[in-house]
């Protein structure tokens, strides 16, 4: 009797482990693309780089000419000049236009830095909110579709991307 018993209860176990093991885990997959290109966050990190851009566009192409009108009046000014006078303004003039150059050079590329900073923090806020979402919703797998991504098929159902967006987009609002 107790041998029946023991049985009983280790075939009971071993159904509950196999019953267990026979559930499907949830599974989405998001299409970083779309995300990306509907993220309005996105949109204005963009389209605030895009002004810092054309400001500073406008304040490289002034500089520049202004010094090509220096340049210019150094070359009129020169013909009546010494070789050697002449000579020394011109290379104070390159001097100066190296140092306006290299100047401007690391503007950019602090801008661009920047750019890039502010651009990793919302692709780090879009992972964590994909993070969260899947949590929240009882995901056990989110994968990521789009180019570059790792879903080359996908059922419409198994695909969360709206859903995503619609609380990246509404977390961003407030």
């Amino acid at each position: 009797m107790l041998k029946i018993r023991k049985m009983k209860k280790l075939t009971l176990l071993l159904i509950t482990l196999f019953l267990m093991s026979c559930q499907q885990e949830k599974i989405g997959y998001v299409d970083n693309v779309k995300v990306m290109e509907g993220y309005q966050k996105k949109k204005d990190v963009e389209a605030m780089f895009q002004l810092k851009s054309d400001v500073f566009t406008k304040k490289r192409d002034s500089i520049s000419q202004a010094f090509q009108l220096e340049a210019q009046e150094l070359q009129n000014k020169s013909k009546g000049m010494s070789q050697e006078s002449a000579q020394e303004e011109f290379d104070m003039l390159q001097q100066k236009g190296q140092i306006i150059g290299q100047q401007l050079q690391r503007e950019e590329q602090q801008m661009q830095r920047m750019g890039q900073l502010r651009m990793d923090t919302v692709i780090n806020e879009v992972r964590k909110v994909i993070k969260d979402y899947g949590a929240a919703n009882g995901y056990s797998f989110i994968l990521t579709g789009g180019d570059g991504g790792s879903v080359l098929y996908g059922k419409e159902a198994a695909d969360i991307t709206a859903d995503v967006l619609k609380v990246l987009n509404e977390a961003y609002e407030k």
